[in-house]
């Protein structure tokens, strides 16, 4: 199986909504399908302030990652968030998250990006060792807050 990325496009975006849809399934995030794919489009019509990739065969994707970006002075630069990453159940357990965790950064870095920031859920131990095996690492000071707008 491989982890190969692709950046996904407008043409992708009923299998991009698909796999995104399962993901907020499983995580128990509430959004209507008119909602997620108008929060998709944009990446996928090239706006500068995020991507989506698929993960795995394009026209059968395994998976996806969403990377969005911003600016940190902390870190001198243009950063990043992995705002979602998502294996199809059957194929988690095969090193493919691992693959991504280590290819995107390279590319990221290689196009400027000064950081990579994510978020995990604090109970679930199997994935913040996969994030700590990739290279991140837990800020004990600092926890993330949102606001809805």
């Amino acid at each position: 199986m491989s982890a190969a990325l692709h950046l996904a496009g407008p043409e992708d975006l009923d299998r991009l909504a698909t796999l995104v849809a399962r993901f907020h399934e499983e995580t128990g995030i509430t959004l209507d399908d008119e909602s997620r794919r108008a929060g998709l489009l944009p990446l996928l019509e090239g706006i500068p302030h995020g991507a989506a990739y698929l993960i795995g065969p394009s026209r059968a994707p395994i998976g996806y990652v969403v990377v969005t970006f911003g600016w940190s002075v902390e870190f001198a630069g243009l950063d990043g968030f992995i705002d979602e990453l998502y294996l199809r159940r059957a194929v988690r357990g095969r090193g493919i998250a691992t693959e991504v965790l280590s290819s995107l950064p390279k590319a990221l870095a290689a196009a400027g990006l000064k950081g990579l920031h994510l978020e995990v859920d604090r109970d679930a131990e199997a994935t913040r060792r996969l994030y700590a095996r990739a290279g991140f690492v837990e800020r004990d000071r600092y926890m993330l807050m949102s606001r809805k707008l």
